[in-house]
């Protein structure tokens, strides 16, 4: 990317930004979307297994797939919605992830579903770095971090409404109907943020700018502030995936669960997560508002989706499947009370016009993050339990949380991004 003069861009004040809650409402429902859309695959998971003959070692394959392609696409759709703005790049992404959902439908074995996951998350990739830069643009900096909270509790009742229905549709129509189904959302939504997203970056009734131009990437990764929010992403973010990824396998192989159970059950952490979200985003609104300490919210809130997700070491050794739910449902609550004010720091250090890359690297690191964890889960539940990958997971969030404050110090806004 080339080097550009970089001046603040003048925000339309949030009293003049009303519509700021129809577009957040378009992106909630997106990520739901999104996340049922990627959540198909794992629900399935045990009937895809018995239909294609895999092992935890090809399901790794597959789940990576997806995985890969998504971190390293992540830091170049943070470049594109940049570029182009967020109303054609929220566009270009879901027809992509769209038309790769249906594609799986059509699967004959691993390599096709690899090739249709690989698909599904170059398009998904798109999600958070237009979500994060949305926010940034049309949200002041009070509500961000609530902003974000109610874009990740589509990213959690996604995958709550996506255990159920998704069992559901399947034992009405077929696995393969499921896919077709659930790819022809992302179509219907399109329709819907076309024609309510305003085609320019400006608000009817003021000339007041909300664009503003690309930061040079040498610029943004020079910083230890940008370091420790991707650093940060890379460690915390796998504990979400493996929630995803592996929580129905999870429940069928070492709690016994069938899909009827599986239907009743395991949306619970995933409601959890949604709530942790919400609350999330309210409690370091909360805290700013009584405080005007950016510093003192967001950093609150961050330890205590931290000391949350240490629940996950209780899983391990859950006597019941129920307690078991139960500690997953705390470690999710805590993990979206964490990230939504992780991805929040992005705008509160830095010009509008380096969120979009910010949340791309971030979304970089935490996909290959992910990647690495979830191999390495296929590997060691074939060769040994579930025990140790639970407990390694329960060490991520201190650890990330660690990464973040030690590099990134301070929350203010950086002020030599020169």
């Amino acid at each position: 990317m080339s080097q550009q003069a970089v001046s603040p861009p003048l925000i339309v004040p949030p009293a003049e930004r009303p519509w700021r809650w129809v577009i957040i409402v378009l992106i909630f429902f997106g990520t739901i979307i999104n996340y049922f859309d990627r959540l198909a695959l794992p629900v399935l998971a045990p009937v895809l297994r018995t239909e294609f003959a895999l092992s935890n070692v090809d399901y790794a394959w597959i789940a990576n797939s997806f995985l890969l392609v998504y971190a390293l696409s992540m830091f170049l759709w943070g470049a594109v919605f940049d570029r182009i703005g967020n109303r054609l790049g929220f566009a270009v992404a879901v027809v992509i992830w769209s038309l790769a959902e249906m594609g799986t439908a059509a699967a004959r074995g691993v390599a096709s579903l690899c090739g249709m996951r690989a698909l599904l998350g170059l398009g998904e990739a798109g999600n958070w770095p237009g979500a994060t830069r949305t926010i940034a643009e049309w949200f002041p900096a009070r509500q961000r971090a609530l902003g974000m909270g109610i874009a990740n509790t589509g990213a959690s009742l996604g995958p709550a409404l996506a255990v159920p229905l998704i069992v559901w549709m399947r034992d009405a129509w077929g696995w393969r109907a499921v896919f077709i189904i659930t790819g022809l959302w992302g179509f219907v939504w399109l329709l819907f943020w076309l024609l309510l997203h305003p085609k320019a970056s400006r608000v009817a009734g003021t000339a007041a700018r909300v664009d503003a131009p690309p930061i040079a990437w040498s610029l943004i990764l020079r910083r230890r502030e940008a370091w420790g929010i991707i650093l940060a992403r890379f460690f915390g973010d796998p504990i979400w995936w493996l929630y995803v990824n592996w929580m129905p396998l999870y429940l069928a192989d070492a709690r016994g669960y069938d899909l009827k159970q599986l239907k009743a059950t395991g949306w619970v952490p995933y409601v959890a997560a949604a709530l942790g979200a919400l609350i999330g985003g309210w409690c370091s609104g909360y805290l700013l508002r009584r405080t005007g300490d950016v510093n003192r919210a967001r950093k609150t809130a961050i330890y205590i989706g931290t000391i949350a997700m240490l629940a996950g070491f209780a899983t391990a050794f859950a006597p019941t499947a129920e307690l078991a739910i139960a500690c997953m449902s705390v470690t999710l609550f805590g993990f979206q009370f964490w990230v939504g004010n992780v991805q929040t720091l992005a705008s509160d250090y830095f010009p509008i016009g380096a969120v979009g890359s910010i949340a791309g690297f971030a979304g970089t690191a935490a996909g290959l993050g992910a990647v690495i964890f979830t191999f390495s889960t296929g590997w060691v539940v074939d060769h040994f339990t579930y025990t140790p990958i639970l407990i390694i997971a329960g060490m991520l969030a201190p650890i990330a949380t660690l990464v973040l404050f030690s590099l990134a110090g301070r929350v203010r806004p950086v002020t030599n991004l020169s």
